[in-house]
């Protein structure tokens, strides 16, 4: 039965038409300090979730106080680690899957930063995280990245790093590894060879404009990335329910860049004729 609930909770995390997922993330409080566009977090939140992502990334605090009043709209993904400024490339586990089942998350997230000092221990961590989850049904998300002690800052995109990481959430038993995009959908089709589990992208380390971000989103859904985590620049956009919805129609509906790009020029502007 705990392989039906599994089921279940995936389900909801992935889209049935284009066998993406789309998920939005405001958990950087803990990794990053206080951040304008999650000022105040509700109202970020709310806009996140007129969107329609799949689901939403946060801690357990912040859904308490924040998710109640969406309800069934969107699934959480519980956050249950996180680094900080003081500890950069160590995520430290706070939460456990019990606490997640409680909470009626859909999965339970935990981060890495590998080939570093603290591996071992957050490979560990992992692994226990991993088997409580395999027995109550729960999936588990990766957020796992190359940026231990020994990669330099140039080599945080190499395929071949972020392939380790990826490689190595699978053989942990992470269903969905969140990870950097190296840059090149070459490239980043290799990842996805190397790791039999679902990789999805982040956004906050590429890019600098919305249609620098949208043409990574199309070039990664056409060599097979499983969908997307995105954060920052959602929620730092002047539009984030526009932003969203035009993001979706490139992972779900096979969208152009073009095409969304218009799209989200259509959706402000009707949103600013509504205020």
């Amino acid at each position: 039965m705990a392989m039906l609930g599994k089921a279940v909770r995936m389900s909801r995390l992935i889209n049935p038409k284009s066998n993406k997922m789309m998920a939005i993330t405001v958990d950087h409080s803990i990794s990053r300090g206080i951040m304008h566009g999650l000022i105040p977090i509700q109202d970020t939140i709310d806009k996140i979730v007129a969107g329609g992502p799949e689901a939403i990334t946060m801690t357990k605090g912040i859904a308490e106080l924040c998710l109640p009043k969406h309800v069934g709209k969107v699934s959480l993904l519980l956050k249950s680690s996180s680094y900080s400024p003081v500890h950069p490339t160590r995520d430290v586990v706070f939460g456990d899957v019990e606490e997640a089942v409680r909470m009626g998350a859909d999965a339970i997230s935990i981060g890495a930063m590998m080939l570093g000092d603290y591996q071992a221990q957050q490979i560990e961590d992992i692994g226990r995280i991993t088997k409580e989850a395999m027995s109550m049904g729960m999936p588990v998300i990766g957020h796992i990245y190359p940026k231990g002690e020994s990669v330099p800052v140039a080599d945080r995109t190499k395929w071949e790093n972020i392939a380790y990481c990826c490689r190595a959430g699978a053989e942990l038993g992470v269903d969905i590894i969140k990870t950097t995009y190296t840059g090149d959908p070459k490239t980043m089709e290799k990842v996805v060879a190397a790791c039999p589990a679902r990789v999805v992208i982040q956004g906050g380390d590429v890019g600098n404009s919305v249609r620098d971000y949208m043409q990574m989103t199309y070039d990664a859904m056409n060599v097979g990335v499983g969908g997307v985590t995105f954060g920052r620049f959602v929620w730092e956009y002047r539009d984030i329910t526009a932003l969203v919805k035009a993001l979706k129609f490139i992972i779900h509906e096979n969208g152009t860049v073009d095409q969304a790009l218009e799209l989200l020029a259509e959706l402000e502007n009707e949103n600013s004729k509504n205020k």
